[in-house]
């Protein structure tokens, strides 16, 4: 789809995402074909800005077959290759847009383990995400449009309203949030089938403000490891691995999963929740403040933005907001809290500071609001 909107994007993507500049490295992979007059846009833009591009093209229904067919060490090869241009590089671009999204869903869990474990956390968790400015990005393909469930075209307006969101104001926005969250120790949350409290306390708190997704909009930081009680009931479908899980369902122990049901296949999601011990712990806990996002579409990256949302996540914790969890796989799980979808209250150290999706403080409510945060450009 060649769309005029791909070089507002493309810019975006270049000089506010990843700020990167003449002389540095830029690593871009390309994933689905719809992606490629993206990937032309963005290469012409950081070629004629003075930037060395090293580009490849790939999508699930390629590396199904190597995911199925490789051995540890051809894991391990694959991943030593990829390393040493990751190392070079300055900058990452990923922009995903693959035909069909269920291209993985028949491979073991136990094999999709192996290339976790093998490839994609050295490469991506341990090299990517812990050194370069990195931006990551879902492209609007039919494949999205139907888990949307909308029509391509009203699809690609509602894309490009959310990924050209004008991110500065949104980042200027979210200060406020983040100072909140950094005077706050115990958070208590209530919804249905969820009666949850947890410490952030010392844990830092970050804002994601276009600078390593796009679309972007969420404020995170992590729960105290051990400090986990209580159940949440995730209202949100996501698919995962190639699975679609539904209504999943975590029971809390100090800390840790101690029950994990779901509607349908529930020794599916077991079994990664059995990944290694660090996946029946949380590493992230997040509030998303996208307007522009108001339904799920079982894509997280735009799921865990939702206005009005929040992500619980286990497994590995981000450096920027570590709590000392380890783990080969980040499971983003959301709840809506908009009265749609059923209500619900956050409290901060007994505070109530959102209501079914709502903030309290009406000042802070309306810097996030469509009204504020669209992109002139887009006009």
């Amino acid at each position: 789809m060649k769309d005029k909107r791909n070089e507002i994007l493309a810019r975006q993507l270049l000089e506010y995402s990843t700020k990167v500049k003449s002389g540095e490295t830029l690593y871009l992979e390309i994933k689905g074909k719809d992606t490629l007059e993206l990937g032309k846009d963005v290469i012409r833009l950081a070629t004629r800005m003075g930037v060395v591009v090293f580009w490849y093209y790939s999508d699930d229904s390629l590396l199904r077959h190597w995911i199925r067919n490789a051995g540890d060490d051809q894991l391990r090869g694959q991943a030593d290759l990829h390393l040493h241009i990751m190392k070079k590089a300055d900058a990452y671009i990923s922009l995903r847009g693959s035909d069909n999204p269920f291209d993985l869903a028949d491979i073991d869990t136990a094999v999709m383990d192996r290339f976790n474990i093998l490839f994609y956390k050295p490469v991506h968790l341990e090299e990517r995400v812990k050194r370069t400015r990195w931006v990551v990005l879902r492209y609007p393909n039919n494949a999205m449009a139907q888990l949307a469930e909308t029509s391509q075209e009203a699809f690609e307006d509602f894309y490009y309203d959310v990924c050209c969101a004008d991110y500065a104001k949104m980042s200027k926005a979210q200060d406020r949030l983040v100072a909140l969250m950094e005077a706050t120790d115990k958070v208590e949350i209530k919804a249905a089938g969820t009666d949850l409290s947890f410490s952030i306390k010392g844990i830092p708190i970050v804002k994601c403000d276009g600078l390593r997704n796009i679309p972007d909009g969420e404020v995170y930081t992590a729960p105290v490891r051990d400090s986990v009680n209580g159940t949440i009931t995730y209202n949100t479908p996501s698919l995962y691995q190639g699975t679609v899980y539904n209504n999943i369902s975590l029971e809390f122990k100090s800390g840790r999963i101690v029950n994990a049901a779901c509607d349908g296949d529930e020794s599916r999601l077991n079994k990664i929740f059995d990944t290694d011990e660090g996946a029946r712990h949380v590493g992230e806990f997040a509030i998303g403040v996208n307007p522009f996002i108001l339904k799920p579409m079982k894509d997280t990256l735009f799921d865990e933005k939702i206005a009005g949302s929040f992500h619980f996540t286990p497994g590995q914790c981000y450096d920027e907001a570590p709590n000392g969890n380890d783990s080969s796989i980040h499971w983003d799980l959301v709840q809506i809290q908009r009265p749609d979808y059923g209500g619900g209250e956050i409290r901060f150290d007994g505070k109530l500071v959102r209501k079914d999706g709502v903030f309290t403080d009406a000042g802070l409510e309306k810097e996030f609001s469509r009204e504020n945060l669209k992109a002139a450009d887009m006009d």
